[in-house]
């Protein structure tokens, strides 16, 4: 029988991995063309699974609490550290203002449909958004995981709504086999909507005993799997409905198939996706600085919360955020990962409690996959 903390391990990295990335994978299918989009999120589903399991394999591999720049430090030196403090400050943070972009969206799309009421803008509601995030950012994992069961019950349930009013409507036709054009703008957007490296170090801390690790693997692969098929579902309904009209936040867009009472379904649906990210990832960014920075609890909370805050007052282009971000996260992070994994096989400080039996031909291919994808991203977006 699975326990209570299988459950709260499997919905802190599901509420990582599915957060504001699903909003753009729709947007970014229909003008990359459903043959590209298919075959990046599958590729790069499969590929980003391996990463993630590398990981926790090195994670277990290590005693002490550190974050991905600790073992960064531990396996690769202190370049290795240097590199992922810097994708780690750009990625994250980026990760967090799409958060607050796409959150202060959803929440005034929720609060038009309200009559006689004040107009506010987006910009009002991000920041109410942060503002009710960054207390429980503060308050630590003890608040958010238990939290994250009970939001990603909600999120399914209003997703599965959402699809299933997108179904009556429709039609194989709205598919466009290829655009050349932007063959290349899938891969920062769905890399983003797929990796939960952050969760991991998270996730030993729920799962503590050697028996209870034994668990991180499943943890890992249910909640992978769980992702792509939703992420399946949603986009092939999205683009299959509203296509030509397929907005960047995926919901918009479709006000004039599905009415606007299920879109307000939708944006709560997104809300409570986004703040189940946001949380996680700003706790993860907060224990990075504790635990390999040394800062205090305080000042760590601080900077975490109020990095993001900071670029949202200049940058609030939702998708070339996510896309940025998601270069930067899963080309960067996703190499330095499987640095480590390969190190932490050799000079790891306990026996984990599993172990990956990965040739060197797949640790070298995942790595020229990710340096490829990465390259042609910015190709695309500096073209």
């Amino acid at each position: 029988m699975l326990d209570k903390k299988f459950f709260l391990a499997l919905a802190v990295l599901m509420g990582t991995i599915i957060g504001a990335g699903i909003f753009g994978l729709p947007f970014a299918i229909s003008k990359s063309g459903i043959i590209p989009g298919l075959f990046y999120l599958f590729i790069l589903g499969f590929a980003v699974l391996f990463l993630h399991m590398m990981f926790g394999e090195a994670v277990l591999r290590t005693e002490g609490k550190m974050r991905l720049s600790g073992y960064s430090q531990k396996y690769l030196g202190k370049k290795g550290k240097l590199v992922v403090t810097i994708s780690t400050i750009i990625g994250i943070t980026g990760s967090l203002l799409a958060y607050i972009i796409l959150g202060g969206n959803f929440l005034r799309m929720i609060y038009s449909s309200v009559p006689n009421v004040p107009n506010l803008s987006s910009f009002s509601f991000s920041l109410i958004f942060w503002a009710i995030l960054a207390f429980f950012v503060f308050k630590g994992i003890k608040v958010i995981a238990p939290a994250a069961v009970f939001t990603n019950i909600a999120f399914f349930i209003i997703i599965f709504i959402v699809i299933s009013f997108l179904l009556p409507k429709f039609s194989i036709n709205n598919f466009d086999p290829i655009n050349s054009e932007n063959i290349f703008l899938p891969y920062g957007i769905i890399m983003f909507s797929l990796t939960g490296f952050a969760a991991i170090p998270e996730i030993t801390d729920i799962l503590k005993t050697s028996d209870e690790r034994k668990k991180l693997k499943t943890v890992i692969i249910v909640s992978s799997f769980i992702s792509i098929i939703l992420y399946l579902l949603f986009s092939l309904g999205v683009v299959g409905v509203s296509n030509g009209s397929t907005s960047k936040d995926a919901l918009s867009g479709l006000v004039p198939f599905l009415g606007q009472k299920i879109i307000i379904l939708g944006a709560l649906f997104g809300v409570i996706a986004i703040a189940d990210s946001f949380l996680i990832i700003c706790l993860y960014f907060k224990n990075t600085l504790i635990y390999d920075y040394g800062f205090s609890k305080i000042s760590a909370s601080s900077v975490a919360a109020f990095l993001p805050l900071l670029l949202f007052l200049k940058f609030r282009d939702f998708t070339q955020v996510v896309g940025f971000a998601g270069t930067i996260l899963g080309t960067i992070e996703g190499i330095i990962i499987l640095l480590i994994f390969k190190k932490a096989k050799e000079l790891g400080d306990r026996k984990p409690e599993y172990s990956l039996n990965v040739s060197n031909f797949l640790i070298y291919s995942l790595i020229l996959l990710l340096v490829l994808g990465g390259f042609f991203q910015l190709v695309y977006y500096h073209s």
